[in-house]
């Protein structure tokens, strides 16, 4: 796969593991930074997100999605979804 992914994330939430099992079964690398050790990396997650400190929020190639579902994940990244 020749997408740059990264995972703004948290130590305590739910979809992030998810999240990270799924892109780790489907064998894609991945970029994972934690918001709430790095203030600039919340503040861009705030950006993108109406303010909210939303994640798992990714950078595909350039293009942010909040915390979105699996299978809108496996349709950006190109992967089955099982």
């Amino acid at each position: 796969m020749d997408k740059k992914i990264k995972m703004y994330s948290t130590s305590w939430c739910g979809d992030c593991f998810r999240a990270k099992s799924f892109l780790q079964g489907k064998g894609i690398e991945y970029e994972e930074i934690n918001i709430e050790n790095d203030e600039a990396a919340a503040r861009l997650v705030m950006s993108q997100n109406d303010g909210k400190r939303r994640v798992p929020t990714f950078d595909i190639d350039g293009e942010y999605y909040g915390n979105p579902r699996l299978d809108r994940l496996a349709e950006v990244l190109g992967v089955s979804l099982w």
